[in-house]
């Protein structure tokens, strides 16, 4: 569940909710989006994921970072335990150096390593700025003002119904155009929000950044799945 959890971040976005085609003033903002991004060699963020199902009453947040360096296709997410104060401990991690991925559980002190899927299905958070490019339509549905700044709120919608979702909805800083915030509509009642806290552009990341080292994790136990 938990490696779930993180994995709806990586692709970061009802039945017969769809758009007849994609909206012309929804691509243009995107496009502002994408093509700031991709200046960037390496990017860090700081961001709150909170999971609500009204239904099941669950609601937990948590806090979280991601390093990416989208033209190599590598990246690192960490959330943190939601009792972290002051220091933050590590949940758990999702690492790729663009060829194999490591899957950390802490609390399991287990490592899931495996090949990453690079069929174009895989959801990779290296991309997360750019995901609307490839299987999704989106509708512009206008702007909203946030604590004196203004966003403007896009939905997107899988292409392949078979997703576990059916619609994601960003909101986007008009002024930075960049992503500020999204929530991501399963089919199972979850709603997962994905709020931007801190963005750092150009930021120098070591190579060993993205890569899962064993002896750093005494006894982690290594589930090789490829």
């Amino acid at each position: 569940m938990k490696k779930l959890l993180i994995l709806s971040l990586l692709g970061i976005f009802s039945t017969g909710y769809t758009f007849a085609q994609k909206d012309a003033d929804a691509k243009a903002i995107l496009s502002k989006v994408s093509a700031k991004y991709k200046m960037y060699d390496g990017i860090k963020t700081d961001f709150t994921f909170t999971l609500d199902n009204p239904q099941a009453g669950i609601k937990e947040t948590q806090t979280g970072t991601l390093v990416a360096r989208s033209k190599a296709n590598k990246f690192r997410v960490t959330l943190y335990t939601p009792q972290s104060a002051g220091k933050q401990d590590v949940a758990q991690e999702i690492i790729s150096d663009g060829k194999t991925q490591w899957t950390f559980l802490k609390k399991d002190n287990e490592v899931q390593v495996s090949n990453v899927d690079n069929s174009g299905d895989g959801l990779n958070p290296a991309k997360i700025f750019t995901i609307y490019e490839h299987g999704y339509k989106y509708l512009y549905t206008g702007e909203k003002k946030i604590s004196g700044n203004i966003y403007q709120e896009i939905d997107l919608t899988p292409e392949d119904d078979k997703k576990g979702f059916f619609k994601v909805r960003l909101e986007i800083d008009k002024a930075k155009k960049q992503i500020y915030s999204a929530l991501i509509f399963d089919k199972n009642g979850n709603r997962y929000t994905y709020t931007i806290k801190r963005f750092a552009p150009n930021t120098a990341v070591a190579d060993n950044t993205f890569s899962f080292d064993t002896k750093a994790h005494k006894g982690v136990e290594v589930v090789d799945l490829r």
